[in-house]
């Protein structure tokens, strides 16, 4: 008889998911090898979009509306985000990392300035201050939540220094008192990049609306809430929002809706800087606004999920993610665990789950590990031990709201089987 495939078992790694056999439906146990076994067409996706016929038909209909790019639909979207978060002005655009660069453009970094950016997020986190001539100041993270420290960020502070950027890692908020505190001692501008925390909220503080200059949302295909691309904005300072409108579509002073629908309206416009084309279409809209109404239920989903993760692997030796505190809602973007004592590395255990069809990531290559940034600014391991340790053990489950509890009970039994043997 063949060696069923096993988590952590090497020989069935190599060759892969027994062919033709399927878990079988009646089994409820985590124990159990067979729930496991798993064909290739049954592969759990890491991060699978959560969409349906109504986001379909809302697209749809903005297709049939004879109005594709920024219009009224895009409006719509931006006033009931702006009320969700509870945000005087919120605006549209095509991806996180445009909000980003058009937050910084607007609040006046330039050439000289220093921007402290935790080493522990993605590129686009610091590349957007390096499009406005300034340097990204890499810091290190808090050992428990991963987010920015803000002890070590204070001894980066020098003369150059006029902003940070705080990300919210894996949708878990910063603590908001303490970095306000912070910004306000040294007078610098914070944009915080939301892109895994919506919705979500810590100290009776929503995260986008706050005081900060700007918080900037992800709506990517594996984020919280998707349109395919896009983000969104949110400040509470006009000019800041008057801005980045403007910037978002060229430097033109009127937008093309403006200009061709309103009663009244002229072709006439003005170039009064050099903009860019960050603008959202009405069709990704109109998918946000549906995603945008289910948005509690599916994050109420994850964490539903998170819960189960928890129970089931409180015995393995993982540490697993760090717990909301009360009064703190988790927008559970991301469970990622780091391997403890185990019997595996993390490469190993990655792969023992992808050989029974679970897919897995990794959150993050922290960015003094990246080339062009290790190299620009002679960055060393040895400057941020918290993040170059977790870096070797991390692992980010599949927590997805459109995992089925069949899917969920299956991660659950691949991690098990592989660091506890069962």
């Amino acid at each position: 008889m063949a060696t069923e495939p096993t988590a952590c078992n090497h020989s069935a790694r190599a060759s892969g998911p027994a062919p033709g056999l399927r878990y079988d439906p009646r089994v409820n146990a985590p124990r159990s090898q067979d729930f496991i076994i798993a064909t290739l067409d049954e592969t759990i996706p890491f991060a699978q979009p959560d969409v349906g016929e109504s986001e379909a038909a809302a697209v749809s209909e903005a297709i049939r509306s004879g109005w594709l790019t920024t219009g009224t639909v895009t409006a719509a979207f931006e006033r009931e985000f702006a009320e969700r978060v509870g945000a005087a002005h919120a605006v549209a655009l095509n991806s996180a990392t445009a909000g980003l660069h058009l937050a910084l453009e607007a609040a006046g970094i330039g050439p000289g300035d220093e921007v402290l950016v935790p080493t522990w997020t993605f590129t686009a986190s610091a590349e957007v201050v390096r499009y406005l001539g300034a340097d990204p100041v890499f810091v290190d993270v808090d050992p428990t939540t991963l987010t920015l420290d803000l002890d070590l960020a204070e001894q980066k502070v020098t003369s150059r220094t006029r902003g940070v950027v705080p990300v919210h890692f894996g949708g878990l908020p910063m603590e908001p008192v303490s970095l306000e505190t912070f910004t306000a001692k040294h007078g610098l501008v914070t944009v915080e990049d939301a892109a895994h925390a919506f919705p979500a909220a810590r100290a009776g503080r929503t995260v986008g609306g706050s005081a900060s200059a700007a918080t900037v949302f992800s709506f990517y295909a594996t984020k919280t809430m998707t349109t395919g691309e896009g983000g969104m904005l949110t400040t509470p300072d006009e000019r800041i929002a008057q801005r980045v409108r403007t910037m978002r579509l060229h430097g033109i002073d009127r937008d093309v809706l403006d200009r061709y629908t309103r009663v009244g309206a002229s072709w006439q416009y003005d170039v009064v800087a050099p903009g860019f084309k960050y603008n959202m279409t009405d069709m990704a809209a109109a998918m946000g606004r549906v995603q945008l109404s289910r948005a509690e239920d599916m994050r109420q989903r994850r964490q539903q999920i998170a819960a189960r993760y928890d129970e089931a692997f409180a015995q393995l030796p993982l540490e697993l993610p760090a717990a909301p505190d009360a009064g703190t809602t988790h927008a559970w973007h991301l469970y990622s665990v780091r391997l403890l004592d185990a019997p595996v590395d993390r490469d190993a255990f990655v792969a023992a789950l992808s050989a029974v069809g679970v897919a897995t990531s990794v959150h993050f290559i922290p960015l003094h590990k990246m080339s062009y940034w290790r190299e620009r600014y002679d960055l060393h391991d040895e400057e941020f031990p918290v993040a170059s340790e977790s870096f070797e053990r991390v692992v980010s489950l599949p927590i997805s709201s459109a995992l089925t509890d069949r899917q969920v009970e299956r991660v659950i039994a691949a991690v098990r089987s592989c660091l506890a043997g069962t």
